[in-house]
């Protein structure tokens, strides 16, 4: 039932701990692999345990749209309907109206938008966005918030994260699930003042979990890590903290030593489709004309069974013909390695050699393939 949070190790700023949800274990700092339509595209659920993920993000606005949340419900919720043994994080849909602004109208109330699938005209407000949530039984649902676009005048993104505060205090009153917990989101785009505002809403309402969203929206990554750094030392210590839609590992890295603990972004898998590869070296483009005779395995220090049996030559040429395999073998080895840097991190921070595992991190990683 619900959700417990606890933090058991500390380096520097960097910390290690454990969510407890109703589907199990989750340990942070965690990379949460994206399911947007209850799939990890290219995967399977039961390659997804393999690499140990223990929880997976799916979508309210897509899984609403189709199949339907009430389908979902009559399946017994997301784990029955996908076949997921283990922990569920639902986003409230926001992110998807910042992203489809050219279809939505917004006012206080909620979010008029039509879908890019018909063209039907639908209406989502605070209450009905938990109402689909708790509909689709995740784990770890959020309040609906809007996310405020880049760049953005001080008075507008003020006017946007005051909305999302009036919104987050309406989802708050609609949730009703305590097989689930509910998530804040901190709005105020690059302001870290409207930041500071923004949080002071949410702790006076109340929620199980703070999540940071509006970054990755096209502000310069140097400013979201700074107002990061301003921010880190005010955020509630017995909370998890979830910075939405980042990033990199060389994000993930500076977002851990600030004290982040969970992470989600579409990068591993999209970049897998497109045949950007992450090694301990860098990225590789797999379909340079270089690699097709190239007998290595992507990362030889990697001990995933891609890098064990499949050459870069035969991974070029998966991609190059435009085959299914390609996306299914890129992405197996792309979240193997988000995943197994998290578990490093994780192991270095309990440890107290955090710092110098990061360093060592940026020295390898920008040595180059």
């Amino acid at each position: 039932m619900g959700l417990q949070f606890s933090v058991h190790h500390q380096c520097g700023r960097a910390r290690a701990g454990v969510l407890e949800t109703g589907h199990g274990r989750v340990r942070t700092p965690v990379f949460i692999p994206v399911g947007t339509a209850a799939t990890v595209k290219a995967m399977t659920q039961e390659w997804l345990q393999q690499l140990g993920a223990e929880i997976l993000l799916s979508n309210t606005y897509h899984l609403y749209l189709r199949p339907g949340s009430d389908l979902i419900e009559k399946s017994g919720g997301l784990h029955d309907f996908m076949g997921w043994k283990g922990a569920i994080l639902t986003d409230s849909g926001g992110y998807q109206v910042f992203s489809h602004r050219e279809l939505t109208r917004i006012s206080e109330e909620g979010v008029k938008f039509r879908s890019y699938l018909d063209g039907s005209s639908h209406f989502i407000t605070p209450e009905r966005s938990v109402e689909i949530q708790q509909q689709l039984g995740a784990d770890i649902i959020m309040a609906f918030d809007e996310c405020t676009p880049y760049p953005v005048t001080t008075a507008q993104a003020r006017e946007s994260m005051l909305r999302s505060m009036r919104w987050a205090r309406r989802s708050r009153r609609a949730h009703a699930d305590q097989r689930q917990v509910l998530f804040g989101i901190m709005q105020g785009s690059v302001y870290t003042q409207l930041r500071r505002e923004s949080l002071g809403h949410l702790n006076e309402i109340g929620f199980e979990g703070l999540a940071l969203g509006g970054f990755s929206v096209g502000e310069p990554r140097e400013l979201m890590f700074e107002i990061l750094d301003q921010l880190s030392s005010e955020l509630p210590l017995d909370q998890p903290r979830y910075l939405m839609g980042v990033g990199t590992p060389l994000d993930l890295l500076q977002a851990v030593e600030l004290g982040m603990d969970m992470f989600d972004c579409v990068l591993p898998t999209r970049n897998a489709r497109n045949g950007m590869l992450f090694t301990g070296r860098g990225q590789l483009r797999i379909k340079n004309s270089r690699y097709k005779d190239d007998e290595r395995p992507v990362d030889p220090d990697c001990e995933c069974f891609v890098c064990a049996r499949y050459s870069r030559a035969y991974l070029r040429h998966l991609l190059v013909s435009r085959e299914i395999l390609s996306s299914m073998l890129n992405t197996f080895h792309n979240l193997h390695f988000y995943l197994k840097m998290m578990r490093s991190m994780r192991k270095t921070i309990e440890a107290g050699t955090f710092d110098s595992f990061a360093q060592g991190f940026r020295e390898q990683y920008s040595s180059g393939c």
